[in-house]
Parts: structure tokens; C-alpha cells; sequence
């Protein structure tokens, strides 16, 4: 196998075709939940050192970031259909897309997706053991789930569950657990970042060693870090330069990411 890639574009996934990259075998992303200015309300980060006796904090209402306010679905399922290969006349062969989303989302991102030719899809639940919605825990029961959809055309996509020609293969179920990364593994570059670790499961699911992930809006670089490490081919698209310069000095510095492997197998 040659080198395996792994390029992050500061531009919108729009623009693809300048790039000349290849047609991916799972697009994976993290789409903007639209929480415009609420972004942080239930987050206790909206007050001065988490304390609302210190006043508000200079993330009141405010957002994420520039494009959680005019997101277009429409525009991103046109696109990632050009970004997906075409399904092979092959079983378990076909591609799929992936889309974090917000759980009152999900129907919205299936009912697109439709639209743009992924005309079957599954949902996918992260149990997380700690909940973000920390102003209303006096207040209801508060979140504790990252949601996402699975999108695919005609024909199941890849499967790799560890089936092989003497092994029955695993039974893998619509939910997982959301571990938090280590920092001392994974730097911490964006406020909505997902962590490899669960992106790696996901990549070595509906992918093989060699095959091409991309990631429309890269945010972390989390995704095409996963693929690294997994061996796949990656190519992302970041917009906001401060998420791009940081991601590219930090998740996806390959020197540093050699140096650590290097470092662990000597230990």
C-alpha cells in the first residue's frame, strides 16, 4: 500500500473539484446544529468561571461558529452525493454517509437526504455518561445522547464487523458509548469536537484499510485523524481559519503523530 493521505482544505466543500481528490467511500460529518446565539445556554461556560453570581461571560449569546446560523442542508446533501462514489455492482461494497446531528434533526437530515438519492437510512445513538445541559439539571432531565444518521442509496453499504471466511463476526448495535479522549492523546481544538476514538469505530465499520473518508466541514480534524491512524485515505474541508490553522499545527501534524507512536512502542 503507498502512503496513506491525509489533507485538510481551508475552503468550502463546494470547491472539491479543484482539488482533484477522490470519491469517497464514507463521507462523515458533523453538521452545525443551528443553535445561532443559544449556542452555549445550557452550557454553564455561558457564565463568568461557570458561576452565574460572576455575570455572563464573553460566550453569552453567542455562537459556535460563523456558519451554525445559515447552514444549507440542501446545499451539503447536493454536494456530498458528488462526493460519494458510485455504488459497485458488488455486495457489500457500497459507500455511505454519516451525519452528526441534533436528535430533532434527524428526520429533517433523512427527508434531504432522500431528495438527493440516499433513499434508505438508519439512526445511530452515543450514550454519553455525562450531560453538557448542566443549567437545567435542577431544572428536567437533561441530555445525555449525540445523535447521527446513517444515509446510503440502493444497496446496504460496506460491513466489516469482523466476518470472516472461519469467523461468525460480531452483532453491532445502533448504539455506542461516548468516551471523552484522553488530552494527552488528542489535542482539543473545537468546541463541538467529536472524539477519535468513536469516529474510529464508525470508519472501521463501513471501511477498509486503503479506502477514502471525507470529512465536508472538518472542524477538529478529528475525522481525518481517525482515518489516519486507521490506515484509510482522508480529505477535509474547513472554513473558519482559526479551527483550520489549529487543527493543522496540532491533530494533524503527522511529525508530532510519529514522534508519540514512536514514543509508545519504545515504552
Amino acid at each position: 500500500m503507498g502512503k496513506i493521505k491525509m489533507e485538510l482544505y481551508r475552503d468550502h466543500f463546494q470547491n472539491y473539484k479543484r482539488y482533484n481528490i477522490p470519491k469517497a467511500q464514507l463521507v462523515i460529518a458533523d453538521i452545525p446544529y443551528n443553535l445561532g446565539n443559544n449556542a452555549y445556554a445550557s452550557s454553564n461556560q455561558w457564565y463568568v468561571g461557570g458561576d452565574n453570581k460572576n455575570g455572563e461571560s464573553k460566550l453569552a449569546n453567542t455562537s459556535f461558529f460563523k456558519t451554525d446560523e445559515n447552514f444549507n442542508l440542501a446545499e451539503y446533501m447536493h454536494f456530498c452525493s458528488k462526493l460519494l462514489k458510485k455504488e459497485p455492482k458488488e455486495k457489500n461494497q457500497a459507500p455511505a454517509m454519516i451525519v452528526f446531528c441534533s436528535y430533532q434533526q434527524m428526520p429533517i437530515v433523512e427527508e434531504y437526504g432522500r431528495k438527493y438519492g440516499f433513499k434508505n437510512s438508519y439512526p445511530l445513538f452515543f450514550i454519553k455518561n455525562t450531560s453538557s445541559q448542566v443549567l437545567k439539571s435542577n431544572m428536567k432531565i437533561v441530555g445525555a445522547t449525540e445523535h447521527a444518521v446513517v444515509l446510503y442509496r440502493d444497496k446496504l453499504p460496506k460491513f466489516r464487523n469482523g466476518k470472516t471466511e472461519d469467523v461468525k463476526g460480531k452483532m453491532i448495535k445502533n448504539w455506542f458509548e461516548w468516551k471523552r479522549d484522553s488530552k494527552k492523546e488528542y489535542p482539543r481544538v473545537h468546541p463541538t469536537q467529536k472524539p477519535v476514538n468513536v469516529i474510529k469505530q464508525l470508519i472501521e465499520i463501513f471501511t477498509d484499510e486503503g479506502d477514502v473518508v471525507i470529512d465536508p466541514c472538518a472542524g477538529s480534524g478529528s475525522t481525518l485523524r481517525a482515518a489516519y491512524e486507521l490506515d484509510r485515505n482522508s480529505f477535509g474541508f474547513e472554513i473558519e481559519k482559526e479551527f483550520y490553522e489549529k487543527s493543522k499545527e496540532t491533530m494533524l501534524n503527522v511529525e508530532h503523530i510519529v514522534k508519540n507512536e514512536q514514543l509508545e512502542m519504545s515504552i
